[in-house]
C-alpha cells in the first residue's frame, strides 16, 4: 500500500488524508496489521513521528513532525489543548439538540479490551462541543470539537447521549443508512448495499502553532466520497 494523500508539507510538518481502516500506529494485539507509521517510516525515514492519533476506522487529518523540535513542539499544543481540532460526523437518532456539550470522566474497559467507557470513578476528564448542522428523518449531520484527545472520545459521548454515530461498531447500533428507507418505490432491495458502510466520522479540520513560523496552521482534509454521496441522498430524500 502506498501513502495517504499528502495534504500538508514543509520542512517541518507532514500531514496526511488518512483513510478509514489503516491503523496510525502498531496494534498492541495484532502486530501485523498494516499501519500508516510503518509506511512512513519505510518511504520518509524513521525520524517522522505521528504528533496525534485517530481511531483506525476514522478518516482525516493526520499530522506528523519531521524534526524532534516540531514534535516536541507540536505534542506541547495536544497537551495544552491548544490544538484545535474539528470532526464531522452523521449520528443516528433525531432528538439532538441544536448546540450541547459532554464532559465525562473516561475509563478503560475491563469487559471489552481497547474500548472505553464512561467512568464515575476516576478515568480521565473529557469534553467535547458539539453542533447540529443539518437534520434528516432519523439522522443528523455535526460538528464535533473535542477539548480534550481522549481513545475513543467523540464515540462514547455520543453514544452515552444517545445519538451513537452512524456504522460504530463498538458503541453503536446495527442502523444501516439505505436508499430503500429514504426513496420510495426503490426496487434495487435483494442487491442494496448502504450508502455509507463505514464509520461515520471525519477529522475535517486541525489548527496548531506551526513550530518555526509560529503562526496558526489550518490542515484540512476533504469530506471522502462516500459521505458527499451518502449527505446528497439525505438532501434529497429525507431533508427535516
Amino acid at each position: 500500500m502506498g501513502l495517504p494523500p499528502i495534504i500538508y508539507e514543509d520542512a517541518a510538518l507532514l500531514a496526511f488524508d488518512k483513510p478509514s481502516g489503516l491503523l496510525v500506529a502498531p496494534d498492541r494485539w495484532d502486530r501485523t496489521r498494516e499501519n500508516l507509521m510503518a509506511l512512513v517510516h519505510a518511504r520518509r525515514g524513521t525520524s517522522v513521528a505521528n504528533v496525534h492519533r485517530l481511531d483506525a476506522d476514522t478518516s482525516g487529518v493526520l499530522l506528523c513532525a519531521k524534526t524532534k523540535f516540531a514534535l516536541d513542539f507540536l505534542s506541547g499544543q495536544f497537551q495544552a489543548k491548544a490544538a484545535e481540532k474539528t470532526y464531522h460526523a452523521l449520528v443516528v437518532g433525531t432528538a439532538v439538540p441544536d448546540e450541547f456539550s459532554v464532559e465525562l470522566a473516561l475509563a478503560d474497559d475491563e469487559h471489552r479490551p481497547g474500548l472505553m467507557r464512561a467512568a464515575r470513578k476516576g478515568g480521565k476528564s473529557s469534553a467535547t462541543r458539539f453542533r447540529v448542522l443539518e437534520r434528516f428523518r432519523g439522522f443528523a449531520w455535526l460538528e464535533c470539537r473535542p477539548l480534550t484527545g481522549r481513545t475513543h472520545q467523540i464515540r462514547v459521548h455520543l453514544a452515552v447521549r444517545g445519538h451513537p454515530i452512524l456504522n460504530d461498531s463498538f458503541y453503536g447500533n446495527d442502523t444501516a443508512l439505505l436508499l430503500s428507507n429514504l426513496k420510495r418505490g426503490y426496487k434495487g432491495r435483494a442487491t442494496e448495499r448502504p450508502l455509507l458502510g463505514r464509520l461515520a466520522l471525519h477529522a475535517s479540520e486541525l489548527t496548531v502553532t506551526h513550530p518555526e513560523s509560529r503562526s496558526r496552521v489550518t490542515l484540512r482534509a476533504p469530506l471522502p466520497r462516500e459521505f458527499l454521496v451518502a449527505l446528497k441522498y439525505l438532501r434529497r430524500y429525507a431533508r427535516v
